[in-house]
């Protein structure tokens, strides 16, 4: 990179495209999940046809990964705030930003088991 560049590829930019990423993509989770809620008043029949789509593996797949995009949007969303509010947080900003990551890392391995115990159950069986 460039001396003088204002973007190097470094944790605080990373931080940021994958804060506005799992921002799009639980807004986008919202606006489906608005729709799909709003056919049971248009089609019943409809309505229960989509949930048992999002009873399939697949689907539960998809589920941890909103679980994932929530979770690092929420935890990186306070790191901003700390950043933002407390007078030391631009000086360990990158320290807390492991601290999310190893705690991200940490509740997505709790949650693998509740998220996607029934998709392996129906794909590898009991």
């Amino acid at each position: 990179m460039p001396a003088g560049t204002l973007y190097r590829g470094r944790e605080g930019m990373w931080s940021w495209v994958a804060h506005r990423v799992t921002g799009v993509l639980v807004f986008f989770f919202l606006f489906v999940h608005v729709l799909d809620t709003s056919l049971v008043r248009v089609s019943p029949e409809a309505y229960d046809d989509t949930i048992a789509v999002y009873k399939t593996p697949i689907v539960a797949f998809m589920e941890y990964g909103l679980v994932a995009a929530v979770l690092f949007h929420a935890l990186n969303g306070l790191r901003v705030v700390a950043v933002d509010f407390w007078n030391k947080g631009a000086r360990y900003q990158k320290q807390m930003l492991w601290a999310v990551l190893g705690l991200w890392a940490l509740l997505m391995a709790g949650a693998a088991y509740p998220v996607l115990g029934h998709a392996f159950r129906e794909l590898f069986g009991s």
